[in-house]
């Protein structure tokens, strides 16, 4: 699944096709993908204006001049592709439509805007953009790792008494919003940070330090455009390209990148989920 840094990179690449342009027309090709779509999508789609285009975790939102914002998530294999004109940037033929292209945005100025899901694990609806952040999927998720809610004490707060093993709290939305598998592996990494050690148990400066480095690996993975691993693309059809640096993450096997360490990353299973780490360096 997509995680922060791709689906900011997505959010960037619509940016010159869709901010401050109508979308002329809107093509709705199925009822729904994980959820039922909204009534009448279509119709309060088309004509509207887009004002804005945010980020919340692993969520786009479309503010249109409407007064409605657009909440999409990608899902497992979601892809939002563009083609057709975009000013000062490069021009796609529109493709023959493809049997998993469900959602298609008409944009004033020529572009178009396609959401292809070959899993339908994806999701999209229509939210007043004044109740937005109370929407079901977004109310309950945690501070941006980014924004200045994301701080050393708000971590060590939400950290302290914790059972889980560090990694499951690192996932959960509720601490943290955006960070999944991926990265989380890489960050404790560099933390050298043990994935199977309890939250609560790790020294309040271990836990400070985290969040420094969940910055730094979040922004490094964005200006490479994310990691395309099966089915992410950019917006502009493009691959990311952070999975050529993964320090830990799918190198089970590899002798450990940190500097003076002679250990080998290994994989491990924790709550169904492949966990990647050198237990030499990883404490």
């Amino acid at each position: 699944m997509p995680e922060l840094p791709e689906v900011e990179t997505v959010r960037r690449g619509l940016l010159p096709a869709m901010e401050g342009r109508a979308i002329v027309a809107a093509g709705i090709r199925r009822p729904d993908l994980r959820f039922p779509f909204p009534d009448r999508m279509a119709e309060r789609l088309t004509g509207a204006r887009v004002t804005g285009l945010r980020r919340r975790s692993k969520y786009i939102l479309v503010d249109l001049s409407t007064g409605e914002t657009l909440l999409i998530h990608l899902g497992m294999s979601g892809r939002m592709l563009i083609s057709g004109a975009m000013p000062g940037a490069f021009h796609r033929d529109h493709p023959v439509p493809e049997k998993h292209d469900h959602v298609v945005l008409d944009m004033e100025g020529g572009a178009r805007v396609t959401f292809n899901d070959a899993r339908r694990f994806g999701a999209m609806d229509l939210v007043a953009t004044a109740d937005a952040d109370g929407h079901w999927l977004l109310r309950d998720i945690g501070p941006e790792p980014l924004g200045n809610a994301f701080n050393e004490d708000y971590l060590v707060g939400r950290m302290k008494g914790r059972a889980m093993p560090v990694k499951a709290a690192l996932l959960d939305q509720k601490i943290v919003a955006g960070l999944g598998n991926i990265y989380v592996c890489e960050v404790l990494h560099r933390a050298r940070v043990d994935p199977r050690r309890k939250a609560g148990q790790i020294a309040a400066a271990r836990v400070a330090a985290l969040v420094p480095v969940i910055r730094e690996v979040l922004g490094e993975a964005i200006e490479a455009g994310g990691s395309s691993l099966r089915d992410y693309r950019q917006a502009d059809g493009e691959l990311g390209y952070f999975q050529h640096t993964f320090r830990v993450y799918d190198r089970e096997g590899a002798p450990c990148p940190a500097p003076g360490c002679a250990g080998t990353v290994t994989r491990i299973v924790q709550s169904g989920r492949s966990t990647f780490f050198c237990p030499r360096c990883q404490r």
